[in-house]
């Protein structure tokens, strides 16, 4: 069984180029793009950039999509035992998240993951884990989560209006 096809087998994620080389040298980067997936184009004084061809984006784009739709069909389908087993496997902090936790976790990747995919756009995703990572983090330090569960003592005053909104 050929799993290849006519699709380009790249053998490096990604290779860092200074920004400097990739304006002097367009057509040599580009060429680049036949041997990795991407290009980090790095920047002194900014954010560095990525590069890649179309073909591997929209590719990139077929699995993302894929597997957005697998994974809410696994969470629909499986018992979620299993589907708690698998997440700890791919996101090993959850095992500090009580289970209500796990459970608003799935359902909010299931529908961010679904929604990010349909826009092509991964960032709410990494949001989302991110967030959800640092409650992790209050959970497995018991001196903070208790901070954080402790009732504030007496009022706290009057709360000042945003600006611009009087």
């Amino acid at each position: 069984m050929d799993i290849h096809g006519s699709v380009d087998v790249v053998v490096v994620a990604y290779e860092d180029l200074p920004f400097s080389e990739f304006l002097h040298r367009p057509g040599a980067a580009a060429k680049r793009l036949n041997v990795v997936r991407a290009l980090r184009l790095r920047r002194r004084d900014d954010v560095d950039l990525a590069l890649m061809r179309v073909d591997q984006m929209e590719r990139d784009g077929v699995v993302v999509d894929f597997t957005a739709r697998l994974l809410a069909s696994l969470v629909r389908s499986q018992p979620l035992d299993v589907v708690r087993l698998a997440l700890g496997e791919a996101l090993p902090w959850t095992t500090f998240l009580p289970e209500v936790d796990l459970d608003q976790l799935l359902a909010e990747l299931v529908s961010v993951t679904q929604g990010a995919a349909s826009l092509g756009n991964l960032s709410p995703v990494a949001v989302l884990l991110e967030q959800w990572r640092h409650t992790a983090e209050v959970y497995a330090d018991p001196v903070l989560l208790e901070i954080i569960q402790r009732e504030p003592d007496g009022d706290l005053g009057q709360v000042p209006a945003p600006a611009g909104e009087l």
